[in-house]
């Protein structure tokens, strides 16, 4: 096939067809990523030349001894928090839309941003002295619990992509409006710090940050990868897809978990970091196509870059005020989203 090299073992049944345009989207999104990274890690009140800023990130010797405190213990955590997030929220969002079928779809349009949300606020305001390395859970129980709720209110018989979206509508401004209460009634210092929280900001984040999200990270991306031929299958129909043999309920249930863990540890991590999961999916879908096996890697690797580079715009924007990079993305986000609902309504 042109454009595709297929790999096949001697074992019957195993093979691996690699698109040539998703390798090159990605060598081309990596370079872009890398180069924000290097930019963001170099910048600050103590500027470090994007040279020697490789130089230290690879451990080899630079002309200034705190250049290895400065990148390595300060400033590199933070990009790498800014990729992570980018990444798992980004898969969370084509997860969601291919199994809606619908391009509006997002986890914080159906409420499994919210619900994890409602629940890490919870966990600041109500036990502010637990550990970070909790709010993963505390968010994961959130948006696991919106996901349920999710579930069994769009069930009539079988699950339906279009309540699927309705009734998470309903239950994000349910979580968004329990958000607001335990802000109102919250001791004001937690509730600053949950404030400064839920605009999504990747500032003072550290290695400690960084190793409660890498296990959900490696279980739950590898897992989305490994399915995402029942994706393509579930993004024909239902119907089509039981007459491939495909369970439906099944399949759709492990993608939903899938999405909803990515979703709430970076959400856990980083707050809400707006339309990520969103904007990624459709820009990544304009550049490999709908296949979910190039789809997948393509998404991941955008939400990454957009976290980063937002990041690094809120930085130098308005220094030395810095904005945060939920509100960067989110002021990108409400556009495109509005122009997504133009362009569905024309097609309509």
């Amino acid at each position: 096939m042109k454009g595709r090299f297929v790999l096949r073992s001697r074992r019957p049944g195993l093979s691996f067809r690699m698109d040539l345009r998703v390798v090159a989207v990605l060598l081309v999104l990596g370079l872009v990523t890398l180069a924000g990274m290097v930019l963001n890690v170099g910048h600050g009140e103590y500027p470090i030349p994007p040279l020697d800023v490789t130089r230290t990130v690879l451990g080899m010797e630079t002309g200034d001894a705190q250049y290895d405190f400065i990148v390595n213990t300060l400033r590199l955590p933070r990009v790498l928090v800014a990729f992570l997030v980018g990444v798992g929220l980004a898969v969370s969002g084509t997860i969601l839309q291919g199994l809606t079928r619908n391009p509006l779809a997002a986890p914080d349009i159906v409420g499994v941003t919210a619900g994890a949300g409602l629940a890490a606020v919870s966990l600041i305001i109500v036990f502010p002295s637990v550990s970070v390395a909790f709010l993963p859970l505390a968010a994961f129980g959130g948006a696991f619990a919106v996901a349920v709720l999710l579930y069994v209110l769009a069930w009539r018989g079988r699950s339906s992509p279009l309540r699927l979206i309705l009734i998470g509508i309903g239950l994000g401004a349910i979580a968004n409006a329990l958000t607001t209460v335990m802000i109102v009634f919250g001791d004001i210092n937690d509730v600053s710090r949950a404030l400064i929280w839920l605009t999504g900001s990747v500032y003072g984040r550290t290695w400690e940050h960084i190793w409660p999200l890498l296990p959900w990270l490696a279980l739950f991306l590898p897992l989305t990868f490994f399915a995402s031929r029942h994706l393509n299958v579930l993004n024909l129909g239902d119907e089509i897809a039981l007459g491939l043999g495909t369970r439906v309920e099944a399949q759709r249930g492990l993608l939903l978990l899938c999405s909803v863990a990515l979703a709430a540890a970076s959400v856990a991590t980083a707050g809400t970091v707006g339309f990520v999961g969103l904007m990624a999916p459709h820009i990544a879908r304009r550049m490999v196509g709908p296949s979910h096996g190039g789809l997948l890697p393509t998404a991941a690797m955008t939400g990454g870059a957009l976290v980063v580079v937002a990041d690094l715009v809120g930085r130098t924007a308005f220094a030395p005020v810095e904005i945060p990079a939920g509100i960067i993305t989110s002021a990108i986000g409400a556009p495109f989203f509005l122009y997504l609902l133009y362009r569905s309504r024309n097609k309509g």
